[in-house]
């Protein structure tokens, strides 16, 4: 009688790396239509649909639209917003390895936010996982005081950015948490792009443009692989311990290098591998310890 075979992965670590192939490949489109469409204007359209996707699973869960704490979705509405055009914003002017994992940095910057703002307990592991990362991202822009003018070095105004981006994300996410006490979480979802729509709409008349029929589809296909990739990763969430599950999102990484030989010919040198993988062991650990508290 044959033995049935336990899969390799579970069904909830192959939804997540689902929902990371979807995100890196909004990444791809991101990179790819950035240099000819404003990035305010791919972060409307991206709201514009995710609105959309959001409102219908509202009205089909049979709940209320606005939510209990305005203030607080409102702000993580703004913060994510801020976030996300950061972040497409480096992918412009940073290899897409590089400016992905920078914006992971979000874990560790929102271990700290949660120890000042919500007295969680910051312990040793915490704080030996972020100065890893940090010591990581140092490897990975390698700036130049410290590298005796590496022609690899990244340009540091774009650094400074993707982890403005992080830092902006990471206090999303504490929020995210906080709301879970007063708000259901496709409510939560649903103000981030509504609230990326009346921040994005006054950038168009500082820079906008016509976009070409490809593009069009980039854009349409940056909104939808986002909004597939969401129900893959709560799917995920919903299915496993939140370490397993970002830890296993790590390979989204390993898809934007990919990615990025392939199509940009970005190879990421020596220097910059060995930050990446000092980011994500430091980010895991973090993550690892955020998801033991009680």
């Amino acid at each position: 009688m044959a033995i049935a075979r336990k899969p390799l992965l579970s069904l909830g670590l192959r939804y997540m790396i689902l929902a990371t192939l979807c995100f890196s490949g909004m990444s791809l489109l991101v990179k790819m239509v950035a240099a000819s469409v404003p990035v305010g204007e791919i972060v409307l359209v991206r709201s514009i649909i995710g609105t959309l996707l959001g409102l219908w699973a509202i009205r089909a869960a049979g709940l209320g639209i606005w939510g209990r704490r305005k203030d607080l979705l409102i702000l993580r509405g703004i913060l994510g917003c801020g976030a996300l055009l950061c972040f497409f914003w480096s992918l412009i002017r940073l290899p897409l390895a590089e400016a992905t994992v920078l914006y992971f940095m979000s874990p560790g910057f929102a271990a700290i936010i949660a120890a000042v703002w919500l007295r969680e307990k910051l312990g040793l592991r915490e704080i030996a996982g972020i100065l890893i990362s940090l010591a990581g991202v140092i490897l990975i822009t390698q700036p130049t005081f410290l590298f005796n003018e590496s022609p690899d070095s990244l340009h540091l105004p774009s650094v400074g950015v993707g982890l403005l981006g992080a830092l902006l994300a990471s206090g999303a996410f504490v929020l995210v948490r906080k709301l879970r006490e007063s708000d259901h979480g496709l409510v939560i979802v649903f103000y981030f792009p509504l609230v990326s729509i009346l921040i994005c709409l006054p950038l168009l008349a500082i820079d906008a443009t016509l976009p070409t029929s490809m593009e069009w589809l980039a854009l349409i296909g940056i909104g939808v692989l986002t909004q597939i990739a969401q129900i893959y990763l709560t799917r995920s969430l919903h299915m496993e311990k939140t370490a397993h599950a970002m830890s296993v999102s790590y390979v989204q990484i390993l898809f934007a290098i990919g990615w990025g030989a392939l199509i940009f010919a970005e190879m990421p040198n020596s220097l910059s591998m060995l930050g990446i993988v000092l980011v994500v062991t430091g980010t895991i650990a973090v993550i690892r310890r955020m998801n033991a508290s009680p």
